[in-house]
């Protein structure tokens, strides 16, 4: 039996050396499972859009951020989907959804891609969730069809125009805009500039990000151009949104400065806010138990 185990984490560790990738993406599927996920795909216009889905009761869209993919919110979704079921997309141009070079990936595109996502599964009405580019777009969809959300989960989202500016916004206005991965080094420093107290993550495993990362900065590049380029405000279209809201930011957000979560809750009437302590950019990640319980919490007092 002993021979057997040590037999047995030789192989795991000379597979985790040897093929992280094929290891890592093992993983994710067990979380997946865990979480009771499926990963499925459908065809929407002219891309192949890539999702998980599991749980029951109402259904809860979730929308990542910039350069990150729908198993952001695995973690997390085991917490939710014994009360919700949980969809989280990889938005066109993102992850496994399909990259085209000819289409354009606006906000307001990409806001008519989500529309007729939903629509494709059948979501009449719905609670809508996201992190950072993914909030700014729940934000902006909530705007233009209040009708079909139920409330809104905004995790740090960007786009709130008087918000003090934040280590990311001062690094991108001298030319450093470290959201467009092009190396190992700047991986790196995007990985140290999103956590508080960053998650254990094992070497090889964030060389597979990075390396992953690093492969759709072409095309990152273009969508962070066509979307933040000229950016659309959410001072300018969330102002009177009677959407149930409940807004999410880390006190040590250093992406998107902290200073939003009120200003933001300042221009819709049914807005809470929580500041978590010793948080970063991604709360579903950093302490995806507490987020979820805070946000379990807030649905509960609402339905009371």
């Amino acid at each position: 039996m002993t021979e057997m185990l040590i037999i047995g984490v030789a192989g795991l560790y000379l597979a985790y050396r040897f093929i992280p990738e094929q290891v890592y993406d093992a993983l994710v599927r067990l979380q997946r499972k865990a979480a009771g996920l499926t990963r499925k795909e459908l065809t929407l216009g002219d891309h192949q859009i890539a999702y998980l889905e599991g749980g029951q009761g109402e259904p809860i869209l979730l929308l990542h951020g910039f350069g990150a993919e729908k198993d952001h919110w695995t973690q997390i979704a085991k917490f939710l989907t014994p009360h919700y079921r949980v969809i989280a997309p990889d938005l066109p141009g993102f992850g496994e959804s399909s990259k085209r070079p000819e289409a354009t990936y606006g906000a307001d595109d990409q806001l008519e891609r989500i529309q007729a996502f939903a629509r494709a599964m059948g979501l009449e009405k719905f609670h809508l969730g996201g992190n950072s580019m993914g909030a700014y777009l729940a934000a902006l969809y909530a705007a233009r069809a209040p009708e079909e959300v139920q409330s809104l989960w905004l995790l740090a989202p960007a786009g709130v125009a008087e918000a003090e500016e934040s280590d990311l916004f001062r690094m991108v206005r001298r030319g450093d805009n470290i959201l467009l991965v092009d190396s190992d080094e700047t991986g790196k420093r995007l990985a140290s500039m999103l956590f508080c107290k960053p998650p254990f993550i094992p070497a090889e495993f964030a060389r597979v990000w990075r390396r992953r990362i690093i492969a759709a900065y072409a095309f990152n590049t273009k969508i962070f151009g066509e979307i933040f380029g000229e950016p659309v405000m959410l001072d300018s279209r969330v102002k009177g949104l009677e959407v149930p809201a409940l807004i999410v930011w880390g006190d040590d957000d250093r992406l998107v400065h902290a200073s939003g979560a009120d200003l933001l809750a300042g221009m819709m009437p049914n807005a809470e806010v929580r500041l978590m302590r010793a948080m970063g950019h991604c709360p579903m990640l950093e302490r995806p138990r507490d987020t979820a319980l805070d946000y379990l919490n807030y649905q509960r007092k609402a339905a009371a």
